[in-house]
């Protein structure tokens, strides 16, 4: 589809921006003294509407329901489906209630083709991995390595699919995803002095911070990780992540926001839709962040530190 044809979603999606929360309103939730006062500025935000990402998803598909681009947002969620199917089926549960919506996955089909192992009725993008990680799974019991073999090819389909998009955007938000992802793993794996066997199975790769680079600092230990990140263009992470994992979770939240808002002012295209879906992402985030210090009795200042960077 031309870019062009999309300037129907993409002005339907300007009018849905309202309804994302303002800093002043967020500011409004922080300072709430009570769980009343707190839903009643959620309440008087959404008009009565409750907002959800599955909701988000149908709108967004309503207005551009051949866009390829948007699924590339939910194979993060397809995958960690295709786990939660695997997981089941080894140990004879439903898998229902361990399931993330939305997702470009039938969930009707997902797992009575993962228990029949007729791996033919998957999509294509996860069928061969959904088949080695079940093998990988039943021969070895390690869910550890098997959520590793799994999210290593979801980034690596997310890669892929981007490239054939020749979109710029999503091409940008895949590399800042795997970017993260590498950071986290290589960190978390020093720390449990991981062997490289499991490293070349867990980690990526990208330009700027390449697999063999990242594997080697991780066996190298955190301060060897830590230097590694400090010497690319992602010095900032290192140090956020020296501070805190919780920081450095927010930075990676915060760098795809700011990719998010290079496509806002875009007319045309799927680059403003894809934008939306991110900002609604993480403005549920920071409601759940919120939520959560509420009922914990967070001071306001921790909650502002928080946050997670605004689209509006």
């Amino acid at each position: 589809m031309s870019t062009i044809k999309y300037a129907n979603a993409v002005a339907a999606i300007r009018a849905m921006e309202n309804t994302l929360m303002s800093r002043g309103e967020i500011e409004q939730l922080i300072n709430s003294a009570t769980k009343n006062e707190f839903e009643a500025v959620i309440a008087s935000k959404r008009s009565g509407e409750d907002l959800t990402l599955e909701g988000v998803w149908e709108m967004l598909r309503g207005y551009a329901p051949d866009c390829k681009e948007l699924k590339i947002l939910l194979y993060k969620n397809d995958f960690h489906n295709l786990k939660a199917a695997l997981k089941s089926k080894i140990a004879g549960k439903e898998p229902d209630g361990y399931y993330i919506r939305p997702t470009n996955l039938d969930l009707e089909m997902l797992y009575p083709a993962v228990s029949a192992k007729d791996y033919e009725a998957l999509p294509a993008y996860i069928r061969n991995v959904a088949e080695e990680a079940y093998e990988l799974l039943t021969r070895t019991l390690d869910g550890q390595l098997a959520d590793s073999l799994i999210d290593t090819a979801a980034m690596n389909e997310m890669r892929k699919a981007a490239e054939k998009s020749g979109s710029d955007f999503m091409k940008k938000y895949v590399e800042l995803t795997v970017v993260c992802a590498d950071i986290k793993t290589a960190f978390r794996c020093a720390k449990m002095k991981k062997q490289r066997s499991f490293l070349e199975m867990a980690i990526c790769g990208t330009d700027e911070l390449g697999k063999d680079t990242l594997i080697s600092a991780a066996l190298g230990g955190v301060e060897s990780v830590l230097s590694c990140v400090e010497n690319s263009v992602y010095a900032d992470a290192a140090k956020l992540l020296a501070e805190s994992p919780a920081q450095f979770e927010k930075w990676c939240d915060d760098v795809i926001m700011e990719l998010a808002e290079t496509a806002r002012m875009q007319a045309f295209g799927a680059e403003p839709l894809a934008a939306y879906y991110i900002a609604a992402e993480a403005e549920l985030k920071n409601l759940r962040i919120l939520s959560v210090c509420k009922e914990s009795g967070t001071d306001k200042e921790t909650m502002t530190e928080r946050m997670r960077k605004l689209y509006v």
